[in-house]
């Protein structure tokens, strides 16, 4: 007689996590999965079951003039935003994390407050002081707008790296004769990378997709893409506004890919 085969026990609590992630997954897949259906159906309502395939929505958005433009508006200032955020953000995470300065937990809260105020009450606030200091709405105020709320994630993601940065490989490399600014672009800049570029795609998926903010900081004829789709959606509602957002989420898939190409993903999955 052959031996009995070991079984495993059940594991309930295994169970219960895998089928409480299973449904988390189903919960976010869902809504992007009704978008592209009402993307894809050539009927201007939600149908279920889809009547047809049809690509008519998609050919609207990117044959309208006011979409196009609206689109490589918010690419070119997310654009910016990612550099500028990049910039700043690792500066300040670096001196928040190196400095030695004083009141160094509240200026960490002061540059991270962004994050907790309601981005109606920033795209305001923003907006009387751009007012006030005879400014108007360029775009460059726009962008810089973007910044102030992008900022935070950049300076998360890279304090996260820092935390754990060993600073005996920098020592090592001054040891054997590397400059200061030799060891920063040799050894301390390609280490905490993942940090920085995980923090530049949060800012330019925040920037693209942001609303509150470019509502009080736009000009007629020189709208973001999400006010475009605001002020579209008024007057008409179609499957243009699925097909827009379909372009969104790709767009946001698409720079995650560029991480995943750049530095994997393995590397941004342990931030």
């Amino acid at each position: 007689m052959s031996a009995p085969r070991n079984r495993q026990p059940f594991d309930i609590g295994r169970a219960a996590y895998l089928a409480v992630n299973g449904l988390m997954l189903f919960f976010l897949l869902v809504p992007i999965a009704i978008v592209l259906v009402f993307a894809l159906n050539p009927t201007p309502y939600i149908s279920f079951p889809p009547v047809g395939v049809s690509l008519r929505w998609f050919q609207k958005f990117f044959a309208g003039a006011d979409f196009m433009n609206a689109l490589t508006l918010s690419l070119w200032v997310a654009a910016c935003v990612l550099v500028l955020s990049v910039l700043i953000g690792g500066a300040c995470a670096l001196a928040l994390a190196r400095g030695h300065l004083p009141g160094r937990a509240f200026l960490t809260a002061f540059f991270m407050s962004p994050l907790m105020l309601p981005a109606i009450l920033t795209g305001l606030a923003l907006f009387q002081a751009y007012l006030l200091a005879g400014i108007g709405r360029p775009v460059w105020g726009l962008i810089m707008a973007h910044t102030l709320v992008a900022v935070p994630y950049v300076i998360r993601t890279t304090l996260a790296v820092l935390h754990n940065f060993d600073r005996r490989i920098e020592e090592a490399a001054a040891v054997l004769g590397a400059g200061p600014v030799r060891v920063f672009f040799e050894v301390t800049l390609p280490l905490i990378r993942p940090g920085v570029f995980a923090g530049g795609v949060f800012a330019f998926i925040v920037s693209f997709d942001q609303f509150p903010v470019s509502l009080f900081l736009v000009v007629p004829k020189g709208e973001t893409l999400p006010v475009v789709l605001f002020n579209y959606m008024k007057f008409d509602l179609d499957g243009a506004i699925a097909a827009a957002s379909m372009v969104s989420i790709l767009l946001a898939l698409s720079v995650v890919l560029v991480l995943e190409r750049l530095i994997g993903l393995k590397a941004y999955v342990k931030l």
